[in-house]
């Protein structure tokens, strides 16, 4: 059994910063990959950023490019997504997530972002 939680959204106004954290616990295998993804008020879920085990490697999503930051700390079996120069446009509801080599995902329960002055 694996779980992610979540923590860090809320409201913010344009320009300012946010940082969202998760934690996964449970069996989590040595290779994995983890990452955050959004979805906005009817719109699809997209991937946000992604990064592999020990942190070499990372994708983001091109409009958060010079923006977001993904990191994680394997000690401590948490990602974590520091968001600066936040738009309006970022507001979605964000999720972590999971992914063993091999494995299914799993997911966090979300946690709301909101960019609104």
């Amino acid at each position: 059994q694996v779980q992610l939680v979540e923590s860090g959204g809320g409201l913010v106004q344009p320009g300012g910063s946010l940082r969202l954290s998760c934690v996964v616990s449970g069996s989590i295998f040595s290779v994995n990959s983890m990452a955050w993804y959004r979805r906005a008020v009817g719109k699809q879920r997209e991937l946000v950023a992604g990064i592999g085990s020990g942190g070499v490697r990372t994708n983001y999503l091109d409009s958060v490019k010079g923006r977001f930051t993904i990191s994680r700390d394997e000690a401590k079996n948490t990602v974590s997504l520091q968001m600066n120069s936040l738009k309006s446009e970022d507001t979605a509801v964000y999720y972590c997530n999971y992914r063993p080599a091999g494995g299914p995902d799993y997911w966090g329960q979300g946690t709301q972002v909101t960019v609104s002055s």
